[in-house]
Protein backbone atom coordinates (compact mmCIF):
# COMPACT_ATOMS: atom_id res chain seq x y z
CA UNK A 1 0.00 0.00 0.00
CA UNK A 2 1.92 3.30 -0.72
CA UNK A 3 1.28 6.66 0.69
CA UNK A 4 -1.21 7.92 -1.51
CA UNK A 5 -3.55 4.99 -0.68
CA UNK A 6 -4.41 5.95 2.71
CA UNK A 7 -4.47 8.57 5.23
CA UNK A 8 -1.39 10.12 7.04
CA UNK A 9 -1.53 10.42 10.43
CA UNK A 10 -0.47 13.65 11.71
CA UNK A 11 0.72 13.12 15.07
CA UNK A 12 0.34 16.00 17.76
CA UNK A 13 2.07 16.13 21.08
CA UNK A 14 4.99 15.82 23.56
CA UNK A 15 7.89 13.51 23.09
CA UNK A 16 9.77 13.66 25.86
CA UNK A 17 12.69 11.25 28.11
CA UNK A 18 11.48 9.27 31.08
CA UNK A 19 14.83 10.39 33.59
CA UNK A 20 15.56 7.94 36.34
CA UNK A 21 17.49 8.35 39.40
CA UNK A 22 20.87 6.12 37.99
CA UNK A 23 21.18 8.81 34.69
CA UNK A 24 19.63 6.54 32.78
CA UNK A 25 16.19 7.78 30.08
CA UNK A 26 14.10 6.42 27.79
CA UNK A 27 12.83 8.02 25.25
CA UNK A 28 8.67 8.05 24.80
CA UNK A 29 5.79 10.00 25.60
CA UNK A 30 2.02 9.30 23.99
CA UNK A 31 1.72 10.45 20.76
CA UNK A 32 5.47 9.47 20.17
CA UNK A 33 4.87 5.96 21.05
CA UNK A 34 1.46 6.15 18.99
CA UNK A 35 3.29 7.56 15.95
CA UNK A 36 6.22 4.93 16.06
CA UNK A 37 4.35 2.12 16.26
CA UNK A 38 2.04 3.57 12.88
CA UNK A 39 5.53 3.82 11.30
CA UNK A 40 6.31 0.29 11.79
CA UNK A 41 2.92 -0.84 10.31
CA UNK A 42 3.69 1.03 6.99
CA UNK A 43 1.35 4.54 7.69
CA UNK A 44 4.74 7.21 7.65
CA UNK A 45 3.15 9.69 10.68
CA UNK A 46 4.10 13.02 10.63
CA UNK A 47 5.00 13.87 14.17
CA UNK A 48 4.26 17.29 15.13
CA UNK A 49 5.94 18.50 18.14
CA UNK A 50 9.50 20.49 19.25
CA UNK A 51 12.30 19.51 21.26
CA UNK A 52 15.32 21.41 22.59
CA UNK A 53 18.43 22.62 21.55
CA UNK A 54 20.12 20.24 23.60
CA UNK A 55 21.55 16.24 23.84
CA UNK A 56 17.89 14.78 24.90
CA UNK A 57 16.54 16.58 21.44
CA UNK A 58 19.58 15.63 19.37
CA UNK A 59 18.59 11.88 20.60
CA UNK A 60 14.69 12.40 19.46
CA UNK A 61 15.86 13.37 16.14
CA UNK A 62 18.46 10.82 15.56
CA UNK A 63 15.81 7.73 17.07
CA UNK A 64 13.12 8.59 14.50
CA UNK A 65 15.71 9.16 11.72
CA UNK A 66 16.77 5.77 12.35
CA UNK A 67 13.13 4.03 12.20
CA UNK A 68 12.71 5.75 9.59
CA UNK A 69 10.48 8.39 10.82
CA UNK A 70 10.38 12.20 9.26
CA UNK A 71 11.26 15.24 10.66
CA UNK A 72 9.64 17.76 8.90
CA UNK A 73 7.05 18.59 11.44
CA UNK A 74 9.79 18.08 14.45
CA UNK A 75 10.66 21.92 15.82
CA UNK A 76 13.69 23.30 17.50
CA UNK A 77 13.36 25.10 20.20
CA UNK A 78 16.34 27.19 21.59
CA UNK A 79 14.85 28.38 24.26
CA UNK A 80 13.23 25.69 25.99
CA UNK A 81 14.97 22.14 27.16
CA UNK A 82 13.80 18.70 25.56
CA UNK A 83 10.99 17.38 27.39
CA UNK A 84 11.79 15.18 30.36
CA UNK A 85 9.80 13.22 33.45
CA UNK A 86 11.60 12.85 36.46
CA UNK A 87 11.10 9.81 37.66
CA UNK A 88 11.95 8.78 42.00
CA UNK A 89 11.50 6.18 43.86
CA UNK A 90 9.04 6.39 47.08
CA UNK A 91 9.60 2.39 48.95
CA UNK A 92 9.52 1.18 45.79
CA UNK A 93 6.85 2.97 43.99
CA UNK A 94 7.82 5.28 41.32
CA UNK A 95 6.33 8.91 41.47
CA UNK A 96 6.48 10.74 38.51
CA UNK A 97 6.87 14.91 38.24
CA UNK A 98 6.32 16.03 34.49
CA UNK A 99 8.65 18.82 34.20
CA UNK A 100 7.45 22.17 33.10
CA UNK A 101 7.95 24.02 30.22
CA UNK A 102 9.67 22.36 27.91
CA UNK A 103 9.74 22.56 24.36
CA UNK A 104 6.98 20.68 23.52
CA UNK A 105 5.21 23.25 25.46
CA UNK A 106 5.94 25.69 23.10
CA UNK A 107 5.16 24.29 20.18
CA UNK A 108 5.10 26.92 17.26
CA UNK A 109 1.38 27.91 15.20
CA UNK A 110 4.15 30.19 13.02
CA UNK A 111 6.11 26.79 11.89
CA UNK A 112 3.85 24.22 11.05
CA UNK A 113 4.15 21.96 8.40
CA UNK A 114 2.45 21.94 5.19
CA UNK A 115 0.25 18.67 6.06
CA UNK A 116 -0.85 15.82 3.54
CA UNK A 117 -3.57 16.22 1.61
CA UNK A 118 -5.24 13.40 3.04
CA UNK A 119 -4.91 12.55 7.14
CA UNK A 120 -6.35 11.67 10.04
CA UNK A 121 -5.15 14.31 13.47
CA UNK A 122 -4.46 12.87 16.74
CA UNK A 123 -3.56 14.72 19.82
CA UNK A 124 -3.46 14.14 23.58
CA UNK A 125 -4.10 16.67 26.21
CA UNK A 126 -1.28 16.59 28.17
CA UNK A 127 0.68 19.04 25.73
CA UNK A 128 -1.87 21.61 25.43
CA UNK A 129 -1.10 22.66 29.20
CA UNK A 130 0.77 25.72 27.87
CA UNK A 131 -1.18 28.26 25.54
CA UNK A 132 1.13 28.18 22.57
CA UNK A 133 0.74 24.96 21.92
CA UNK A 134 -3.30 25.08 22.50
CA UNK A 135 -2.31 27.85 19.48
CA UNK A 136 -0.47 25.60 17.52
CA UNK A 137 -3.38 22.69 17.73
CA UNK A 138 -6.02 25.17 16.72
CA UNK A 139 -3.95 26.12 13.71
CA UNK A 140 -3.43 22.57 12.99
CA UNK A 141 -7.39 22.29 12.95
CA UNK A 142 -7.97 25.24 11.10
CA UNK A 143 -6.20 23.72 8.09
CA UNK A 144 -7.91 20.17 9.07
CA UNK A 145 -11.08 19.12 7.92
CA UNK A 146 -10.96 15.49 8.12
CA UNK A 147 -10.94 12.73 10.74
CA UNK A 148 -9.70 14.08 14.43
CA UNK A 149 -8.64 11.43 17.18
CA UNK A 150 -8.19 12.50 20.97
CA UNK A 151 -6.49 10.29 23.17
CA UNK A 152 -7.76 11.45 26.78
CA UNK A 153 -4.70 11.76 29.02
CA UNK A 154 -5.76 13.70 32.00
CA UNK A 155 -2.51 14.39 34.09
CA UNK A 156 -2.91 17.01 37.72
CA UNK A 157 -3.13 19.31 37.40
CA UNK A 158 -2.43 19.94 34.16
CA UNK A 159 -5.84 19.57 33.14
CA UNK A 160 -9.56 21.61 33.33
CA UNK A 161 -12.97 19.59 32.49
CA UNK A 162 -14.36 22.50 30.48
CA UNK A 163 -11.48 22.43 28.40
CA UNK A 164 -10.62 19.39 28.11
CA UNK A 165 -14.39 18.69 27.10
CA UNK A 166 -14.49 21.12 24.52
CA UNK A 167 -11.53 19.13 22.57
CA UNK A 168 -13.70 16.26 22.92
CA UNK A 169 -16.27 18.43 21.24
CA UNK A 170 -13.97 19.21 18.07
CA UNK A 171 -12.91 15.30 17.93
CA UNK A 172 -14.48 12.78 15.74
CA UNK A 173 -13.24 9.71 17.95
CA UNK A 174 -12.39 9.78 21.50
CA UNK A 175 -10.21 6.98 23.36
CA UNK A 176 -10.58 6.94 27.45
CA UNK A 177 -10.37 5.12 30.18
CA UNK A 178 -13.02 4.18 32.53
CA UNK A 179 -11.78 6.81 35.53
CA UNK A 180 -11.62 9.51 32.55
CA UNK A 181 -14.62 8.42 31.39
CA UNK A 182 -16.48 9.41 35.38
CA UNK A 183 -14.45 12.52 35.31
CA UNK A 184 -15.13 13.67 32.08
CA UNK A 185 -19.15 12.40 31.88
CA UNK A 186 -22.41 12.72 33.27
CA UNK A 187 -23.53 9.33 33.04
CA UNK A 188 -25.00 6.93 35.06
CA UNK A 189 -25.49 3.29 35.08
CA UNK A 190 -22.79 0.86 33.72
CA UNK A 191 -19.95 1.35 31.54
CA UNK A 192 -21.82 1.38 28.47
CA UNK A 193 -24.72 3.36 29.98
CA UNK A 194 -22.25 5.68 30.38
CA UNK A 195 -20.27 5.91 27.46
CA UNK A 196 -23.41 5.71 25.16
CA UNK A 197 -24.46 9.04 26.90
CA UNK A 198 -21.05 10.59 26.23
CA UNK A 199 -21.05 9.44 22.45
CA UNK A 200 -24.39 10.86 21.85
CA UNK A 201 -23.74 14.04 24.35
CA UNK A 202 -20.44 15.11 22.27
CA UNK A 203 -21.25 13.97 18.96
CA UNK A 204 -18.54 11.40 18.28
CA UNK A 205 -18.61 9.06 15.35
CA UNK A 206 -16.46 6.44 18.08
CA UNK A 207 -15.51 6.37 21.54
CA UNK A 208 -13.42 3.88 22.87
CA UNK A 209 -12.84 3.07 26.99
CA UNK A 210 -10.76 0.96 28.22
CA UNK A 211 -11.13 -1.02 31.14
CA UNK A 212 -7.66 -2.15 32.43
CA UNK A 213 -7.22 -5.83 32.59
CA UNK A 214 -11.06 -6.13 32.08
CA UNK A 215 -10.03 -4.86 28.21
CA UNK A 216 -11.80 -2.49 26.32
CA UNK A 217 -15.17 -1.57 24.42
CA UNK A 218 -16.09 0.61 21.68
CA UNK A 219 -19.57 2.49 20.43
CA UNK A 220 -20.48 4.09 17.24
CA UNK A 221 -22.53 5.95 16.08
CA UNK A 222 -24.08 3.70 13.38
CA UNK A 223 -24.78 1.69 16.54
CA UNK A 224 -21.56 -1.00 16.37
CA UNK A 225 -20.34 -2.21 19.61
CA UNK A 226 -17.67 -4.02 20.75
CA UNK A 227 -16.02 -5.37 23.25
CA UNK A 228 -12.13 -7.45 24.07
CA UNK A 229 -10.50 -8.69 27.38
CA UNK A 230 -7.21 -9.84 27.73
CA UNK A 231 -6.71 -13.51 27.60
CA UNK A 232 -5.90 -14.81 30.95
CA UNK A 233 -2.51 -16.69 30.59
CA UNK A 234 -0.98 -13.14 29.55
CA UNK A 235 2.71 -12.71 30.23
CA UNK A 236 2.66 -9.14 31.96
CA UNK A 237 6.88 -7.88 31.38
CA UNK A 238 5.91 -3.84 31.44
CA UNK A 239 2.56 -2.07 31.17
CA UNK A 240 4.07 0.93 30.39
CA UNK A 241 2.81 2.39 26.62
CA UNK A 242 0.37 -0.96 26.20
CA UNK A 243 -2.61 1.90 25.69
CA UNK A 244 -0.12 3.51 23.41
CA UNK A 245 0.08 0.00 21.30
CA UNK A 246 -3.70 -0.42 21.77
CA UNK A 247 -4.28 3.29 20.04
CA UNK A 248 -2.03 3.01 17.45
CA UNK A 249 -4.19 0.36 15.93
CA UNK A 250 -7.34 1.97 16.46
CA UNK A 251 -5.83 4.66 14.13
CA UNK A 252 -4.95 2.01 11.61
CA UNK A 253 -8.42 0.39 11.73
CA UNK A 254 -10.13 3.68 11.10
CA UNK A 255 -7.14 4.75 8.41
CA UNK A 256 -7.82 1.27 6.42
CA UNK A 257 -11.75 1.09 7.36
CA UNK A 258 -11.33 -2.50 9.13
CA UNK A 259 -14.67 -3.15 10.80
CA UNK A 260 -14.63 -2.74 14.42
CA UNK A 261 -14.86 -5.66 15.94
CA UNK A 262 -11.95 -6.23 13.68
CA UNK A 263 -10.27 -2.97 14.90
CA UNK A 264 -10.49 -3.89 18.77
CA UNK A 265 -9.28 -7.35 18.46
CA UNK A 266 -6.06 -6.32 16.67
CA UNK A 267 -5.83 -3.48 19.06
CA UNK A 268 -5.89 -5.75 21.97
CA UNK A 269 -3.57 -8.59 20.31
CA UNK A 270 -1.07 -5.65 19.93
CA UNK A 271 -1.34 -4.21 23.48
CA UNK A 272 -1.36 -7.31 24.74
CA UNK A 273 2.29 -8.50 22.87
CA UNK A 274 3.18 -5.18 24.41
CA UNK A 275 3.07 -6.10 27.57
CA UNK A 276 5.61 -8.86 27.46
CA UNK A 277 7.95 -6.50 26.71
CA UNK A 278 10.27 -4.19 28.29
CA UNK A 279 9.38 -0.42 27.78
CA UNK A 280 6.91 1.36 25.95
CA UNK A 281 8.05 1.04 21.99
CA UNK A 282 10.46 -2.05 20.27
CA UNK A 283 13.21 -1.23 17.96
CA UNK A 284 12.89 -4.67 16.16
CA UNK A 285 11.37 -4.56 13.00
CA UNK A 286 10.91 -8.31 12.91
CA UNK A 287 8.56 -8.01 16.27
CA UNK A 288 5.77 -5.96 13.93
CA UNK A 289 6.32 -8.84 10.92
CA UNK A 290 3.89 -11.34 12.23
CA UNK A 291 1.08 -8.78 12.20
CA UNK A 292 1.98 -7.03 9.17
CA UNK A 293 1.46 -10.35 7.71
CA UNK A 294 -1.19 -11.50 9.42
CA UNK A 295 -3.45 -8.02 8.74
CA UNK A 296 -2.13 -7.67 4.88
CA UNK A 297 -0.73 -4.49 5.72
Amino acid sequence: MTDQDHAVPVIFGEVLFDCFPDGNSVLGGAPFNVAWHLQAFGMSPMVVSSIGDDELGQNVKSAMLDWGMGVSGLQLDPSHPTGSVAIEFNNGEPQYTIVEHRAYDYIDAGSLPPLPRNRLLYHGSLALRNQASRDALSGLKQQHSDTVFMDVNLRDPWWSRAFVLDLVDDADWVKLNEDELAQLGNGTGDIESQAREFLGTHKLKGLVVTLGAKGAIALTDNGAHAEVTPSQTLEVVDTVGAGDAFTSVLILGIILQWPLEQTMQRAQQFASLMVGQQGATVHDHGFYRPMITDWCL
